[in-house]
């Protein structure tokens, strides 16, 4: 099989370790829906919850950075103007996908998300071939066009905001792109982008608290459910900027069809409901992600065979 996607000159070799810190991450960020939907039944809001997670996220992301002696890092990292800059924007970016994605699945609209996460690795085809130079050979185009049709029916079939996948689609892509550029560890520029957050954090909760609608407190229940957004947000996160500094933008893109087809799932979990054009569209999304998981598969174990040779 013809290689999906190909460097202009050679191919590298696939990093396994970047592969499945991506998968992992996918696959936690394919849940959230249902610890969102939780906090929101306990009377959370959408800007509480984001307002927690930017700030249950700093110890955890510190004790990462502090466990691995990368603090000198982070003292570094403020001494470099474009460093810092291009963390504050990927930091921004960052804090729009949660809000509209948390909001997204509190009023009902799990399946609206999920089609944001299905455009998303169309997106980062198309920025690692401008940006990143990926070359897309015609299998790859084959498989990108069956899941674009596949995007296209799920567009019309969920129908209304489609603001929702459009923003959530566009800000994650940028933050990718902004991300692989940072010289910076995973834990550092995450500790980082939370500290940065760290304002607009506390300037809700407090807007929150002086309105009567904090819900962290009131109960064991939704206080450590808030809690949780720490840990669950820096986790995978680390593991995409771990992974997409290693990995080609577009084998990052079409993994990335694990998380949105979990979300679908959580949608349905959650009441939506599944239609025979819904379906229809699934079915094109994934058989053009198997043929690219399919060339990742053969050229996994291409890789392999040198190394069983050496070994015997």
């Amino acid at each position: 099989m013809t290689a999906l996607v190909e460097p202009r000159d050679a191919a590298p070799a696939l990093d396994r370790a970047g592969l499945g810190a991506a998968l992992i991450c996918y696959v936690m960020w394919g849940v959230f829906p249902l610890l969102f939907h939780a906090m929101a039944q306990q009377g959370a809001s959408a800007w509480e919850i984001v307002g927690w997670r930017m700030g249950f996220s700093i110890p955890v992301a510190l004790a990462l950075v502090a466990g691995t002696g990368r603090l000198p890092a982070l003292a570094g990292l403020v001494r470099q103007p474009r460093v810092v800059l291009l963390l504050t924007v990927s930091a921004i970016f960052i804090a729009l996908n949660w809000m509209v994605y948390v909001w997204a699945v509190n009023a009902g609209q799990t399946l609206s998300a999920s089609l944001g996460y299905y455009i998303n690795p169309l997106i980062n085809a198309a920025l690692g071939a401008v940006l990143f130079r990926e070359k897309i050979t015609r299998a790859g185009y084959a498989a990108f066009a069956l899941a674009a049709a596949g995007v296209a029916i799920q567009a019309f079939s969920v129908g209304a905001n489609p603001w929702i996948p459009l923003v959530l689609a566009g800000s994650f892509s940028i933050y990718g792109v902004v991300r692989r550029q940072v010289d910076a560890d995973a834990q550092t520029g995450l500790l980082a982008e939370c500290v940065i957050l760290s304002p607009l954090a506390i300037t809700g909760l407090s807007w929150l608290q002086g309105h009567g609608g904090l819900r962290f407190g009131h109960s064991w229940d939704v206080s450590l459910l808030l809690m949780a957004g720490g840990p669950v947000t820096v986790a995978p996160l680390v593991l995409f900027a771990f992974a997409v500094r290693r990995l080609p933008f577009s084998v990052v893109g079409f993994t990335q069809f694990i998380t949105p087809t979990l979300q679908f799932g959580c949608g349905l979990l959650l009441g939506e409901r599944l239609t025979t054009v819904r379906i229809l569209s699934f079915a094109l999304i994934w058989i053009g992600a198997g043929v690219f998981a399919t060339d990742l598969a053969v050229r996994l174990r291409r890789e392999a065979e040198p190394e069983s040779k050496t070994a015997a």
